[in-house]
């Protein structure tokens, strides 16, 4: 099952404020080269590159679905790529990624690869959602363990990759960086109703699961967290407060 545009785009307003949190975080200078990796639908890639002087940027992401809409945003130093964020190649001055490296693996070891890619002086700035522990993730791990589920998926469940604050405060100084800055950062949304809060976790979390899953019981999965969830709002508005973690550093010159 493909990645849905328009289902991500359904809390876009919510999910561009840490895209602007992060921004505040990144070196502004004059003709840098830079990868966004996990760039989407390509609009944010575009006020990253038109905040950046004579940049040459580039926007990397997998899903051929995203990149069909990022590329309407392509202009003279700003252009789109299909390609792995993990393995990224080249030497860039800033590597940026606003929600996505969360679908990448061990990144105790990824963080050292992007590193790597950095020129002199160069600056990775990332953020990622940190909200594995809320309610509203566990009851997916829930239910993807009750049959007929936990057997169509073959017992398989997604355990995240995201690490603690202070891991990546330690492994970017292990890595010798500069000017690290590490914090997590509470996001309070309010949704409409708990058939809200699926809706927004239809967008990301539930992606791999629906990949895996046969069509026929795709619609049964989400109905049971749904049920699940009601359980817990069964009125609106539902406060869903939602952390996400920042973390920039500079490779020494």
């Amino acid at each position: 099952m493909p990645w849905n545009p328009d289902r991500y785009h359904q809390f876009q307003a919510q999910r561009s404020a840490p895209f602007d949190d992060l921004l505040a975080l990144v070196h502004v200078r004059p003709g840098l080269r830079v990868a966004d990796l996990g760039c989407g639908t390509g609009e944010l890639t575009r006020c990253l590159a038109d905040v950046l002087p004579g940049c040459d940027a580039l926007g990397l992401d997998l899903s051929p679905e995203m990149l069909e809409r990022a590329r309407a945003h392509a202009r003279p130093g700003l252009r789109f790529e299909q390609g792995d964020q993990a393995a990224l190649r080249g030497t860039w001055d800033l590597i940026f990624s606003n929600a996505a490296l969360q679908w990448s693996e061990d990144h105790a070891a990824l963080l050292p690869r992007l590193f790597a890619c950095l020129a002199p002086g160069g600056q990775l700035a990332v953020q990622v959602p940190s909200n594995h522990a809320h309610v509203s993730y566990r009851t997916v791990l829930e239910i993807a363990g009750q049959e007929p589920f936990r057997g169509a998926l073959g017992a398989w469940t997604r355990t995240t990759p995201v690490l603690p604050p202070e891991a990546y405060a330690d492994i970017l100084f292990r890595l010798g960086a500069e000017e690290i800055v590490v914090f997590e950062k509470v996001y309070p949304h309010v949704l409409r109703n708990a058939q809200a809060v699926v809706d927004w976790i239809s967008g990301t979390v539930l992606v791999p699961y629906f990949e895996r899953l046969p069509e026929a019981l795709r619609s049964g999965f989400s109905s049971a967290i749904l049920t699940r969830l009601q359980a817990i709002w069964p009125e609106g508005p539902v406060f869903y407060p939602f952390k996400r973690i920042f973390f920039s550093a500079v490779r020494p010159r």
